[in-house]
């Protein structure tokens, strides 16, 4: 990387002379100062070394032959500590022998004692649009990273022999993929799918002259017990200039919500006749008392009445809003309204916003101090939604006089955040059961809390789009921690 910044608005390159001649420094100085460059100096390996650890230098002259640390010593050391530097070696030995073997450590150029300003000038100059033309290939390289992983649709690339050179954290994720760095794993590693390492075989196989891209609907079960998706997979070749088979890109798109659609129109429309249905009868049960007469003027009877009719219309509100916006999530509107969150305030936030409801019940809503947060790209009210329901839960479900925190850390290039509470906890049998819709944990301690059992639906799909994942550990009497995974990258 090019150091600060000069007139012109390029960035200034930052050199370091190592020699332990004084006439040397001071005329290399002299010149790359006038040629406008920023110039440190060291009298001997070892002062080099120690200004090295201290800042990067984008390019290093180097004497070959010093007392005490050798430029053949300091260069080794700068290759394997700072590659993308350059280094050029200056030496009064100039030999053919010499020459090679600094090569061979990694040395740029070489320049013999005694050389004139243009000849320092010349060498240097050169290095630099070396150097500048590797910040522009790892400036390039870095943006289509960003671009690759900003992708809803998973992305994986693969070299001639089957090993992952980039994926996606949506193609991590549709395959229920949270483990560590995948890239130089054996594709069939990471991918168990029989049909789709056949698919990237197949493309490999594929004759120079030859370009069909392989597509194929997979269904695909999650390592961790998620739902079934499925998806459209399209596999190609990637080629050379030359036509020879460099490896192979996989794009991944989900259709599970298009092949599920009908499906989820008649989940629906049961769900309407079954749980609204009822609602509604007894709300006009109640009123038809109300209309005739038997409850006369408005009596405490009749307020009991109204009370609970109103309470039926609240929670049928509230189911239909719920409804709505799991149908909103699982159609994908979600991730089309994205913006960059700061998690940290987010976080803030909801503590400030729900610390009411805890003091209520005399519980205690604490968020833990967190380490630097990158900010992530999702939709803010999607995580809100999904931060509401998991903190409205702990203080649901905890009895009073109890702790709800709230805690963050980074994991394989996720934001874990994880809400914990000390409250009832969630029998084991019930914990695969949870993010079921309609599914609702009843024992003698929530059997008289009121829910739609779809407010963990929500989150589990909300975390899902933004190809994140999410888990639960809990213990009865104890607590249940629920922990967001959330990709920043």
């Amino acid at each position: 990387m090019l150091s600060s910044v000069d007139g012109d608005g390029m960035e200034k390159p930052r050199i370091l002379v190592i020699d332990d001649e004084p006439r040397i420094r001071d005329a290399c100085r002299m010149v790359l100062l006038e040629m406008g460059f920023e110039v440190a100096l060291a009298a001997d390996g070892m002062q080099g070394l120690a200004k090295i650890k201290e800042r990067h230098y984008d390019i290093i002259l180097v004497d070959l032959m010093m007392p005490v640390l050798s430029g053949f010593d300091v260069l080794s050391q700068v290759r394997e500590d700072h590659p993308d530097t350059v280094v050029i070696v200056i030496t009064g030995y100039a030999t053919i022998e010499h020459s090679i073997e600094a090569m061979k450590k990694g040395a740029f150029d070489f320049i013999p004692k005694p050389f004139t300003p243009d000849q320092l000038r010349a060498v240097v100059s050169k290095s630099i649009k070396y150097t500048r033309a590797l910040q522009d290939i790892t400036d390039t390289k870095s943006r289509l990273r960003v671009m690759v992983n900003r992708l809803m649709d998973g992305v994986m690339t693969t070299d001639k022999e089957k090993r992952i050179v980039l994926a996606n954290p949506a193609f991590l994720h549709m395959l229920g993929y949270h483990g560590e760095n995948v890239v130089g794993y054996l594709a069939e590693e990471i991918m168990p799918n029989e049909t789709l390492n056949r698919m990237i075989d197949e493309a490999l196989a594929m004759p120079p002259n030859t370009f069909t891209e392989i597509v194929q609907e997979l269904s695909f079960e999650s390592r961790e017990g998620q739902s079934e998706r499925i998806l459209n997979v399209r596999c190609a070749p990637f080629r050379g200039r030359t036509g020879v088979s460099l490896g192979t890109i996989t794009v991944l798109h989900d259709i599970t919500a298009i092949k599920k659609i009908e499906r989820m129109k008649s989940d629906f429309v049961s769900m309407v006749s079954h749980e609204i249905r009822s609602p509604m009868n007894s709300l006009l049960m109640q009123m038809k008392v109300i209309l005739d007469g038997l409850a006369g003027e408005v009596t405490d009877k009749q307020r009991e009445i109204l009370e609970r009719a109103s309470g039926k219309i609240q929670n049928l509100t509230a189911m239909v809003s719920e409804l709505l916006d799991l149908a909103r999530i699982e159609a994908g509107l979600v991730t089309d309204e994205k913006e960059t969150i700061d998690m940290r305030a987010l976080l803030e936030e909801q503590v400030a916003f729900h610390l009411p409801g805890a003091q209520a019940k005399n519980i205690s809503l604490q968020l833990e101090q967190l380490p630097i947060l990158p900010t992530i790209p999702a939709n803010r009210r999607g995580m809100e939604e999904v931060f509401t329901n998991l903190i409205t839960n702990a203080i649901k479900y905890s009895p009073r006089d109890r702790l709800i925190s709230l805690s963050a850390t980074l994991e394989n290039e996720y934001v874990a955040i994880t809400v914990r509470d000390t409250g009832f906890g969630i029998p084991e049998e019930d914990l695969e059961e949870i993010f079921t819709r309609f599914y609702r944990v009843k024992d003698s301690n929530t059997r008289e809390i009121h829910g739609t059992g779809l407010g963990l639906a929500i989150v589990k799909s909300i975390v899902n789009a933004h190809h994140g994942s999410i888990k639960v550990a809990s213990k009865l009497g104890q607590g249940t921690a629920f922990t967001v995974f959330l990709p920043y990258s």
